[in-house]
């Protein structure tokens, strides 16, 4: 099981990837054109709020379409082979299901919905990461299990990857009316936990701080923000404070900011102090700094956090629910040290400058100390967890610990590829001995059907760095940086 999640955080390495630049430049767009936030006040034309809508327009292209890119990726990413076809199965599966758990099309199957505010919400926020991720799964598994089906001759234009999509339409169909009813009751019932926790002031809202990082890779946290940001039940933290309200006022009877103050320190600060942790303890340093460091960047200006979290929640969940779980405990002492602050995009630094100049805004300075504290915490958690109990945070997946400094100058004896793609395959006892391809930042991980086949002298006679074989049918080519052409021109042979 841990293998598969692993894999699956690999795949979501690709998507990932292209995401902290967005962040980025969504942030600097916000500083320079606070008023396309609909902060109260800011200029809404002339030349710098052009620049800045063009800028926050270029980064949520992909940021507010985030979901397909998890598609793509996963779908790709899970195939035998990254063949093409699976993407397309994917996006088949995600177009299906979106589409078939509309609220338009669910109400018009069962009315009743209609009628009931949270079922409705439940399929207003169906387009999410963890439905991309499924329609990835499901477009991946019928790749990989139908892409060399043969049908009868009469039906033998939609055999192999021809029959993959339409395979995937129907079990993305049998999936959807599982999730027709499922959803909503999920849905459902952490409303009812975000409706039990209100009146727990500090304590409620720390609860509701790590339930919120806690169920990022569901979707489902949109359930808990629509009832403490958004007036679903006549709360609407976030709604209030971008009015301009303060608590005693306009129906607010609680601390106007509490149910978002706590964010501004943990993705500011804390992630910063997480992706330090990463980068130290990391054996292949250049492949966890360009994909944390950005990361962090991206969520210290503008407070978009998935790039760094998806990048290790599945390589190592239980060091994700102790994530969650400091977003919790910060969000307990801001509310009672009494920060307050607010966000419209999120809990980046572009949101904690503007929403200072309104009304509810408190102890704004009192960021300083917290984040420095939020640093210091995350980074010795991160870096506690990560050196104890050897978790595979980026850089440090699988094998790659131990074989780090073998990898890290690892160099070919030529660049031609092609012949050294050839040479290793005949090693490997020929394209019929190879039962998968796959590679890393430096190697070429293979599974072969007959380990007996295999002939290391004649793989390192190839001009490669080196060889390991972790078992009996697993072999590990170590290549270098340069490991992805030497795969590529593999692919083609098999």
């Amino acid at each position: 099981m841990m293998k598969k999640l692993q894999k699956l955080g690999k795949a979501l390495m690709l998507p990932v990837a292209a995401l902290p630049i967005c962040g980025i430049l969504m942030g600097l767009g916000y500083a320079i054109a606070p008023g396309v936030m609909g902060v109260p006040g800011a200029a809404t034309s002339g030349a710098l709020y052009n620049i800045g809508f063009l800028l926050v327009k270029a980064g949520g292209a992909l940021i507010d379409n985030m979901a397909w890119l998890f598609v793509i990726g996963v779908a790709v990413g899970l195939s035998d082979d990254r063949d093409g076809t699976s993407a397309l199965a994917g996006l088949v599966s995600w177009l299906m299901m979106t589409n078939l758990l509309s609220t338009g099309v669910v109400t018009t199957l069962m009315p009743a919905i209609a009628d009931d505010p949270v079922k409705t919400l439940a399929f207003d926020k169906i387009q999410n990461v963890f439905i991309a991720i499924i329609a990835g799964i499901i477009g991946s598994a019928c790749y990989n299990r139908f892409k060399n089906a043969k049908l009868p001759d009469w039906l033998a234009f939609f055999s192999g990857k021809r029959c993959v999509a339409i395979v995937t339409g129907l079990v993305s169909i049998v999936v959807s009316v599982v999730l027709l009813f499922v959803w909503p009751i999920i849905f459902g019932a952490l409303v009812s936990v975000g409706e039990a926790i209100i009146g727990m002031e500090g304590i409620g809202a720390g609860i509701y701080a790590f339930l919120n990082r806690l169920l990022i890779p569901t979707g489902l946290h949109h359930a808990l923000n629509n009832v403490f940001w958004f007036d679903t039940i006549g709360l609407g933290d976030l709604s209030h404070y971008w009015a301009g309200d303060v608590t005693g006022q306009n129906g607010v009877t609680w601390s106007l900011g509490m149910y978002m103050s706590g964010f501004f320190p943990c993705m500011m600060f804390g992630v910063f102090g997480a992706a330090l942790a990463m980068i130290k303890t990391a054996k292949n340093k250049k492949a966890a700094i360009g994909l944390v460091l950005s990361a962090a960047i991206c969520a210290f200006i503008c407070g978009v956090t998935e790039p760094f979290e998806f990048g290790f929640m599945f390589l190592c969940f239980p060091l994700y629910i102790v994530y969650a779980a400091l977003y919790g405990i910060f969000t307990v002492i801001t509310y009672y040290v009494g920060f307050r602050a607010g966000f419209c995009f999120s809990a980046g630094a572009t949101d904690l400058v503007f929403s200072s100049f309104l009304p509810a805004a408190n102890n704004t300075l009192m960021i300083i100390p917290l984040g420095i504290a939020a640093f210091v915490v995350f980074y010795l958690v991160f870096y506690f967890a990560i050196t104890k109990f050897n978790l595979k945070t980026p850089g440090r997946e699988d094998e790659e610990a131990d074989f780090a400094e073998a990898d890290k100058n690892a160099t070919l004896a030529n660049n031609d590829f092609t012949a050294i793609a050839a040479a290793v395959l005949e090693g490997l006892g020929g394209k019929e001995n190879v039962a998968s391809l796959d590679n890393c930042i430096t190697r070429l991980r293979i599974e072969v059907k007959d380990g007996t086949q295999v002939n290391e002298k004649k793989i390192k006679a190839a001009g490669v760095a080196g060889v390991m074989r972790p078992s009996q049918t697993a072999i590990q080519v170590i290549i270098g940086t340069k490991v992805q052409f030497v795969a590529d021109e593999m692919a083609k042979m098999l």
